[in-house]
């Protein structure tokens, strides 16, 4: 007689057939998602923006190999681990001065790159010449914030700076060690909220979820049909736009009004978590007017604050 599975079983059978966290490879990250931005910037209403966008990835391709490779106190790591505590937690980890190296690097290829409005150029500069005291107030501003900064223009550079550093961090982990998290919204990494999550097409992930951090690109399972936000699996459903790609969709919860993008790879193999998110804003926008909000804000998005 077959035997009927509950949900926490479920979980636990397919945690075991598959690795539950997937460390992100720093040599390949912005390389990918800089190619990605590049392609859908040519067919595409927000094409400048996600032009901006690629010359932003392709600058974080360029500085990611530098070698001066940043490090945190192991004893810190050790002690969360025992804790079960994300081991790089946003807020809270002292940074290291290589991140502030590696937003002026990022600040000095935008400001040199071609074909941008001469506002770019200003910021870009104008985040280059920055003090020291002034950038870590706007990391750590950023790193606190929900989507809304005093500086949305200078904003996604800085966030971009902090990616190379948490992703280089992330890669130099030890993923045996690592503990899924209790809630689905939180990075086991880094403890940020995912951007969204992606469906896997090749063997052995082939037709798994994992959830993909927008600070250090590390993916963590989460079952399918199950709210990414509160963890309910009733009321969830999935919805497009009727002759769009079939690979990008949205998860949405009746019961917390909230939904993550999700996206197929089995439709299409290039899909960037935070890529493909820039470019489908048309959704967010359906989704807002049938009364759903984003469950996290994608990180090279910000809006004005006070």
């Amino acid at each position: 007689m077959p035997r009927i599975l509950e949900k926490g079983q479920i979980e636990a059978l397919e945690s075991r057939a598959i690795p539950p966290i997937i460390l992100p490879d720093p040599t390949r990250v912005f390389a990918a998602r800089a190619a990605r931005l590049a392609g859908l910037a040519t067919d595409d209403p927000l094409g400048g923006y996600l032009g901006f966008a690629a010359a932003l990835a392709r600058a974080q391709e360029e500085v990611v190999g530098s070698p001066h490779r940043p490090a945190v106190d192991p004893a810190a790591i050790a002690t969360a681990l025992e804790h079960r505590m994300p081991p790089l937690p946003a807020r809270g980890l002292t940074r290291g001065r290589e991140w502030r190296e590696i937003l002026r690097r990022v600040a000095a290829s935008l400001s040199d790159a071609q074909g941008f409005p001469d506002a770019v150029h200003v910021m870009a500069q104008r985040i280059g010449a920055a003090g020291d005291a002034e950038l870590e107030a706007i990391a750590e501003r950023l790193l606190s914030a929900e989507g809304r900064d005093r500086d949305p223009a200078a904003a996604p550079v800085v966030i971009a700076a902090l990616q190379v550093y948490w992703v280089a961090l992330a890669a130099g982990l030890d993923v045996g060690r690592l503990a899924m998290p209790e809630e689905a919204a939180v990075c086991p990494v880094c403890g940020m909220p995912p951007v969204a999550s992606v469906v896997k097409a090749t063997a052995p992930l082939d037709g798994y979820r994992y959830l993909h951090c927008g600070l250090c690109a590390t993916e963590w399972h989460r079952v399918r049909v199950q709210c990414t936000q509160c963890g309910g699996s009733r009321g969830v459903a999935l919805h497009s736009i009727e002759g769009r790609s079939p690979a990008i969709r949205a998860e949405t919860c009746d019961g917390c009004r909230s939904y993550r993008k999700i996206f197929y790879l089995e439709h299409d193999a290039e899909v960037d978590p935070l890529a493909d998110d820039l470019a489908s804003i048309a959704l967010d926008l359906l989704l807002a007017e049938a009364d759903f909000h984003r469950a996290s804000p994608n990180p090279w998005l910000w809006q004005p604050g006070p």
